[in-house]
């Protein structure tokens, strides 16, 4: 098992990753002044960019919705990979080796090169499917398509392809490519026999298996010759890349409407998923050929992570038993998901291929609006399974049905449910509520309030003033229009013990308040600039704003980094209180008012110039009162030193002008 990653070897991976390279493959950028770029945020939907980034600090921050972070942070909200594999894969690209902490080690190279082998035949043998579709061959595959309303064009957004006939049409394009046998064997494209191998997909209309990153890591393949004696789908069989029960069809292209709108449709087949995307449904994805299980639930709650918004997950299923069984299954997976489920049902049964093909995109859409809570569609198939107007049939209906509602962890959704099915079976509340507490689902459960509301709701919503981000972040208003408009003042109060300090952003229209900002930005884009006099003064300073002076003090702990910028920033981020960490990447990318390099450094030193004579203005206030306060005839030795010293302090303020 890998152990924790060497921080020097993480501090490389930022240095020497590109977060232009990066961003671009997401977002499309251009010049917004000396160093920075700009475009549509990805984590939010908007008109005008607000999205802004300074490769050679390596830091991204959003004006608009407060989303912030360094190269490693921004893949990991794109792709949905955790930190040690977002770290892994950069290092990777940028050829950099990995050490590990705590006698770990990190992946076997003998492994990592046996996969990656395997990723390339995929994605070759994806290449070559998606060609053969275009050959005359593939004819009754492209009908196949055009049956069910599908063009090329859509075709190609999903990478479809035709396997051509034959038994060793891939088999040999693999072997020209440099793949050997023991190789091919590993990947699960083809079969083998007496002769040896053979193609495992023939003459089979084919849909590319692809995980979150968008690495083919398998194929399904339908069917079209009468006399082909296999099954209508064929599937990849495992292997060291594909496990189907960890695998979703269409998550490279839901993932982040997923994320984005909290929201999973789960379908059945291949082109179901492509219907739902095609139709408006963006957050559809479908399981290869296995039921809904644990290892999707875990891709699930990894995209649906709280944000304070409520959460849901649809399953559309064909309305004949097998269906509904499916159903039933699945509500009772439903618990683990911290969301809110529900079942949708085309009419008369149709999947939502169908759907779209005879009705219409907008009855696609309908069905998943239309959607029905889970709990209520089990409850109710429990119900048709008994006479209810019979006592014996209401009595064995409620049997059956108060395990279903007892096992609903909100406790107010369970009281509604409570009352539902009294009104469903005709029976007092009392006699329901009897059979709920009775039930073993309900003595089993000892789930904490909170863990209820938060399971119901998709979390608590963030506190009014705040917004909330994936990451967990809060920091009051953290819009940059609000900060021009708007002032704030520091908090009055001091958090409780075991609380991390509140922030209120500072108050712009205080000269002295919007000068130490302009200062942090200069000293967070361009730390080589300063010398090491100017470090000294920095460090002695006081800011006047409380966030402010917070983030000075993380850069003084962080000083010692300040080579490179792209460590520099993140390293300050990790030293100053978590709600302050966005308002450190919002200062690191905010635009300096200079148009080339050398009004640049002018306006760098001029800023730090005025700092610091800010700084001399308090020392002096502060002699000044001394010397009110003072009897000269006491206390002439003293009073002579505060007078020297202000001269002294008023001769370095008239310095530092003839500098700007």
């Amino acid at each position: 098992m890998a152990g924790l990653i060497k921080r020097e070897d993480i501090d490389a991976v930022r240095e020497r990753a590109d977060l232009r390279e990066v961003v671009e493959q997401y977002v499309t950028l251009k010049g917004a002044g000396i160093g920075s770029w700009k475009g549509l945020c990805p984590f939010h939907d908007e008109r005008s960019p607000s999205f802004h980034i300074r490769p050679h600090v390596g830091t991204y921050h959003c004006f608009g919705c407060g989303e912030s972070g360094d190269v490693i942070a921004f893949l990991m909200a794109m792709e949905h990979t955790s930190f040690q594999e977002t770290v892994e894969r950069l290092a990777g690209k940028y050829g950099i080796e990995l050490r590990y902490e705590d006698g770990g080690s990190g992946p076997d190279k003998a492994e990592v090169g046996r996969r990656q082998r395997l990723l390339d035949a995929h994605k070759i043998t994806d290449e070559f499917f998606q060609k053969h579709l275009h050959s005359p061959e593939a004819q009754i595959a492209r009908e196949q398509l055009t049956v069910r309303g599908f063009t090329k064009d859509h075709a190609e957004q999903f990478g479809v392809g035709y396997a051509p006939k034959g038994w060793s049409n891939l088999l040999e394009h693999l072997r020209s490519r440099g793949f050997r046998d023991d190789e091919l064997k590993l990947t699960g494209l083809f079969s083998e026999g007496n002769r040896g191998l053979y193609d495992r997909f023939r003459g089979r209309l084919m849909w590319p298996i692809r995980d979150m990153t968008g690495n083919t890591v398998g194929f399904g393949g339908r069917r079209l010759y009468e006399d082909d004696q296999g099954p209508k789908y064929l599937n990849s069989p495992e292997t060291a890349i594909y496990k189907k029960s960890q695998v979703l069809y269409g998550i490279e292209h839901a993932k982040r409407s997923i994320a984005k709108k909290r929201q999973l449709v789960v379908v059945e087949g291949y082109t179901d998923v492509m219907a739902c995307h095609i139709a408006g449904v963006d957050t559809a994805v479908a399981t290869c050929g296995t039921a809904f299980g644990d290892g999707h639930i875990k891709i699930a709650r990894r995209l649906l992570s709280d944000d304070g918004s409520p959460a849901e997950v649809i399953f559309t299923f064909d309305g004949d038993e097998a269906g509904q069984q499916a159903a039933v299954k699945a509500f009772n997976e439903a618990n683990q998901f911290n969301a809110q489920t529900y079942i949708a049902v085309g009419p008369e049964g149709m999947d939502p291929c169908d759907v779209r093909q005879h009705r219409g995109d907008e009855a696609l859409q309908q069905v998943i609006e239309g959607k029905t809570p889970l709990v209520e569609f089990v409850v109710r198939r429990r119900l048709r399974d008994w006479d209810l107007n019979s006592v014996e049939g209401r009595i064995g209906a409620l049997k059956t049905s108060a395990p279903v509602v007892a096992s609903i962890r909100d406790t107010a959704l369970r009281a509604a449910y409570t009352r539902e099915l009294a009104g469903w079976l005709g029976t007092d509340v009392g006699e329901v509520e009897a059979a709920i507490r009775n039930s073993p689902r309900q003595t089993a459960r000892a789930t904490p309030a909170a863990e209820q509301a938060a399971t119901a709701g998709g979390g608590p919503a963030a506190p009014k003033g705040q917004r909330s981000h994936g990451s967990g972040r809060q920091y009051e208003e953290p819009v940059a229009e609000d900060y021009y408009q708007n002032g704030y003042s520091a908090p009055n109060h001091q958090p409780a013990a075991g609380q991390a300090p509140a922030f209120q952003r500072p108050d712009p229209r205080d000269p002295a308040v919007m000068m130490e900002r302009q200062a942090l930005e200069v000293i967070l884009q361009h730390p080589t600039r300063l010398t090491p006099e100017q470090w000294e003064e920095i460090f002695s300073v006081r800011f006047t704003a409380a966030a402010h002076q917070a983030i000075h003090d993380g850069i003084r702990i962080a000083a010692a980094n300040a080579s490179d910028p792209r460590i520099w920033v993140q390293n300050v981020r990790e030293e100053v209180p978590e709600p302050l960490r966005n308002l450190v990447s919002e200062l690191a990318v905010t635009a300096l008012p200079a148009k080339t390099e050398e009004h640049l450094d002018r306006y760098c030193q001029e800023i730090l110039n005025r700092l610091v004579e800010l700084k001399i203005q308090h020392e002096k206030a502060n002699l000044l009162g001394r010397l009110q306060r003072m009897d000269p005839s006491a206390e002439p030795e003293e009073y002579r030193r505060i007078n020297e010293e202000l001269m002294e302090l008023e001769r370095r303020r008239r310095t530092l002008r003839q500098l700007d």
